[in-house]
């Protein structure tokens, strides 16, 4: 999605297992951000493949599942392969004009995994986590704890929301990943709202300022890419 003004910014939000990239269109304009932020959205697409957990469909997954939990149960390969695609997208809107500490990574629930393992792992080549502006993680985990690296000396905000009812994902998960991540010396900005596996319109309010909040820093300020 095109932004409103000149371009200045960009998220690129990961949509859910079985979802696609039309998921969190809708939710755009609910987000109220300014036109003079100038935020260009990207929606990527996750790749049809057989996912374990859901006895063998085939559906977009951005990797296969047997289990949800920690450390286990997920195809690491499949993982990996997700995050080198984001790591391009990144490159991609670097060379539109627009810097990681002007990019936010977001994602729901599989989505989220990935983003979350992108911006504060080492991946498995050896690259250091991709450090963007914030981190949008909705009811989502962090699905590999033992390559999570040492943040830089400002870290990015982490914006990590759950449902206190979530039956995929028990809201239990989601703590434990925030303090993992704040205890390695990530800032996490943990929020919790009574709702099942699904997003709020409260917590949509809230992630939008926390986008423009993220997004307004000098280098945002500084004009549009060239």
């Amino acid at each position: 999605m095109p932004p409103a003004g000149a371009h200045r910014a960009t998220v690129i939000w990961l949509h859910g297992l079985g979802a696609d990239g039309h998921d969190f269109e809708p939710i755009v304009p609910a987000l109220r951000l300014p036109r003079s932020a100038g935020v260009r959205f990207v929606f990527p697409e996750a790749p049809f493949r057989p996912v374990t957990l859901n006895g063998g469909m085939e559906m977009r997954a951005w990797f296969d599942i047997e289990s949800v939990q920690r450390d286990a149960g997920i195809n690491r390969e499949h993982l990996a392969e997700s995050v080198a695609g984001v790591r391009s997208l990144v490159e991609l809107e670097a060379d539109r004009g627009i810097p990681p500490d002007r990019l936010v990574l977001a994602g729901f629930s599989q989505g989220g995994a990935v983003v979350l393992h992108a911006a504060t792992c080492t991946a498995s080549s050896g690259e250091p986590p991709i450090l963007p502006a914030g981190v949008v993680a909705l009811s989502t985990y962090l699905p590999v704890t033992d390559a999570v690296a040492s943040p830089p000396e400002t870290p990015a905000p982490i914006f990590q929301a759950h449902g206190s009812f979530d039956p995929l994902i028990p809201v239990h998960f989601a703590g434990v990943s925030g303090r993992i991540l704040a205890n390695a010396g990530w800032t996490v900005e943990y929020h919790e709202y009574p709702m099942a596996h699904q997003v709020a319109e409260a917590e949509i309010r809230d992630i939008g300022v926390f986008l423009r909040r993220v997004l307004e820093t000098p280098s945002a300020r500084s004009g549009p890419s060239t």
